[in-house]
C-alpha cells in the first residue's frame, strides 16, 4: 500500500512538473480598438487624435520660436548697452528682426525721429516723452498679443479633451448596451463596445495632460518675455531723458 501511495506521488509531482500551469494574459491593443470604433464613439476619437496632433505640432513650433526669440533679444540687449548711438541699435534691430524688444525699439525709435522732424529742439519736452511712452506701451501689447498667438488652443485642449472623451465613453456604453442579445452570453456581446468607450476617455487625458503641461510652461516663458520688455521700455525712456538733459 504505501509502494503504491509512494508511486502515486511521484506520477503527481512528474505531471505537475512537466505540465506546468499557464497563465493567459491579455493585452490590449488600442490602436485595434480605435479601427474598431463605429460611429459616435469613432468621431469622438478621431476628434481627440486630430486635436492631439494639433497639440504637438504648437509645443514643437512655440518651442523652437521662444529659443529663437530669446537668443536674439539677448543678442539685442547687449548691442543696445554697447552701442554709443542709437542709429547703430537701429542697425542691430534691423539684423535681429523677429527679436520682440528689437520691434519695441523700433517703434519707438521711429516715434522719436517723428518728433525730432516737428521739434527742432530735440525731443519735444514732456509732451514727446509722453508719446513715447505710448508708443512703447503699444507695441509691447502688440509683442504680447503675437507671443501668445496658438497658445490658448492648448488651453483649450486641456479643457475640453477629457470631456469629449468622456462624452465618447457615455455614448459608447449606451450604444452597447444596444447589442445584448437574449441567445448571446452578455460579456462576449457587451465588452469589446465598452473597451472602444472606454478608450475615448484614455485618449482625451492623453491628449489633455501634455497641452495642460505645455500651456503653462509657454505662459511662464511669455511672463519673462514681456518682463524684459517692460525693463527695456524703462532703460530706453531713461537713455532718452539722460540725453534730454545734456541738450
Amino acid at each position: 500500500m504505501l509502494s503504491i501511495f509512494k508511486s502515486l506521488s511521484l506520477a503527481t509531482v512528474a505531471s505537475v512538473t512537466t505540465n506546468p500551469v499557464v497563465e493567459e494574459t491579455f493585452d490590449i491593443n488600442v490602436f485595434q480598438q480605435v479601427v474598431d470604433s463605429r460611429g459616435m464613439v469613432l468621431l469622438v476619437l478621431l476628434v481627440l487624435i486630430a486635436m492631439s496632433i494639433a497639440c504637438w505640432f504648437i509645443i514643437a513650433y512655440k518651442w523652437l520660436q521662444f529659443r529663437k526669440l530669446r537668443q536674439q533679444s539677448q543678442s539685442f540687449v547687449d548691442t543696445f548697452w554697447r552701442s554709443e548711438t542709437l542709429d547703430g541699435v537701429w542697425d542691430a534691430s534691423e539684423r535681429l528682426a523677429d527679436a520682440p524688444v528689437a520691434r519695441v525699439f523700433r517703434a519707438a525709435y521711429t516715434e522719436l525721429g517723428r518728433i525730432k522732424a516737428g521739434d527742432a529742439t530735440g525731443l519735444g519736452g514732456s509732451y514727446g516723452f509722453e508719446n513715447i511712452e505710448r508708443t512703447l506701451r503699444r507695441a509691447q501689447q502688440a509683442e504680447q498679443t503675437r507671443l501668445e498667438r496658438l497658445v490658448p488652443f492648448l488651453a483649450t485642449t486641456g479643457s475640453a479633451a477629457p470631456f469629449i472623451g468622456l462624452f465618447g465613453t457615455v455614448w459608447g456604453i449606451m450604444n452597447a448596451f444596444a447589442y445584448i442579445r437574449p441567445d448571446q452570453p452578455v460579456l462576449q456581446t457587451v465588452t469589446p463596445h465598452i473597451a472602444q468607450a472606454l478608450v475615448a476617455t484614455a485618449i482625451g487625458l492623453l491628449a489633455a495632460i501634455p497641452a495642460v503641461m505645455a500651456f503653462n510652461y509657454f505662459n511662464s516663458k511669455i511672463r519673462v518675455l514681456m518682463a524684459e520688455l517692460e525693463n527695456f521700455g524703462i532703460d530706453f525712456l531713461n537713455v532718452l531723458k539722460r540725453q534730454f538733459f545734456r541738450q
